[in-house]
C-alpha cells in the first residue's frame, strides 16, 4: 500500500503564529486509495475555484489557495471589528505522490467549497510472451 507523504508551509510568520495558538489555517484533506488510483478531498470553504492553483512538479502534488484580502472592510460601512476571527489566509500544502501514481492524468473538480482530486495509478505493464523459434 503506497502512503502520500505531505508537508505544510507558511506563507508568512503570523500564518505560522496563529497555527500555533488557533489552530491551523490550511484545508483538511481526506485520501483514499482504491485498485484504480487515489482521490483527495479538501475542504476549502470561501475560496473560489480561480482562487486555487493545483500543480504537479517532480512528483509532487502542490495545492495553493491565494486569496486577496481586502485592505479595510471595516471602513466601508462605519463599523469597526471587535472580534475577527474568519481571517483569510494564503496557504500551500503539497504531497510526495506514490510511485505508482499516474500524473499525467490528474483531474480536479471544485464544487461548494470541496475540491476532489482524482489521481489514477499507472497501468501496469501485462508480461508479453515471446515465442521462440527453433533454428
Amino acid at each position: 500500500m503506497a502512503i502520500m507523504k505531505y508537508q505544510k508551509h507558511y506563507n508568512d510568520l503570523d500564518g505560522l503564529i496563529d497555527s500555533i495558538f488557533t489552530g491551523v489555517k490550511i484545508p483538511p484533506v481526506d485520501i483514499k486509495e482504491s485498485k484504480t488510483g487515489y482521490a483527495i478531498s479538501a475542504e476549502i470553504p470561501g475560496y473560489k475555484e480561480n482562487e486555487i492553483n493545483l500543480y504537479v512538479e517532480n512528483h509532487v502534488l502542490t495545492l495553493e489557495g491565494k486569496k486577496e484580502e481586502k485592505e479595510d472592510e471595516s471602513s466601508k460601512d462605519g463599523k469597526k471589528y471587535l472580534i475577527r476571527e474568519r481571517v483569510v489566509r494564503n496557504f500551500k500544502r503539497s504531497f510526495t505522490l506514490p510511485e505508482d501514481a499516474d500524473e499525467e492524468k490528474v483531474s480536479a473538480a471544485f464544487k461548494n467549497g470541496v475540491l476532489e482530486v482524482d489521481l489514477p495509478k499507472v497501468e501496469k505493464a501485462q508480461p508479453k510472451r515471446i515465442e521462440v523459434k527453433a533454428n
